[in-house]
């Protein structure tokens, strides 16, 4: 699977709590005009924050960060305030665990969207 470019790298699972990483936390962040690279590389070089995405609506990144404690969180936030606006969830728990997507042999058909059948519409 490595070689058919489906497997691009393997990862660990570590207890973060065991590391010394108390919170976590979600952020939603909307760079301010003009802002949108400077804060790109703002979040890239933090290590604080283990994931972040580029997501479509109001706001450009979703971040994921780890810290010690609310004081970190807040410190991490602080040196975004001067160029984006941000959105913050503190995780309380995991209600589904990252996991691989079904195989598309074995995955369910598609969700069809548009006209609903005729007769569910009443039509004759």
């Amino acid at each position: 699977m490595e070689d058919a470019g489906i497997i691009h790298s393997f990862s660990l699972n570590v207890d973060e709590r065991a590391l010394g990483y108390q919170v976590a936390a979600l952020v939603r962040i909307r760079p301010l005009p003009g802002k949108l690279h400077l804060v790109e590389r703002m979040l890239q070089d933090n290590p604080q924050i283990i994931e972040c995405d580029k997501i479509t609506g109001d706001d450009a990144f979703l971040a994921r960060l780890l810290v010690r404690d609310v004081d970190d969180l807040h410190a991490v936030l602080y040196h975004l305030n001067d160029y984006a606006v941000t959105s913050t969830a503190i995780i309380g728990g995991k209600s589904v665990a990252r996991r691989l997507p079904p195989i598309a042999d074995q995955a369910s058909p598609p969700v069809k969207t548009g006209k609903r059948p005729r007769s569910v519409q009443g039509g004759k």
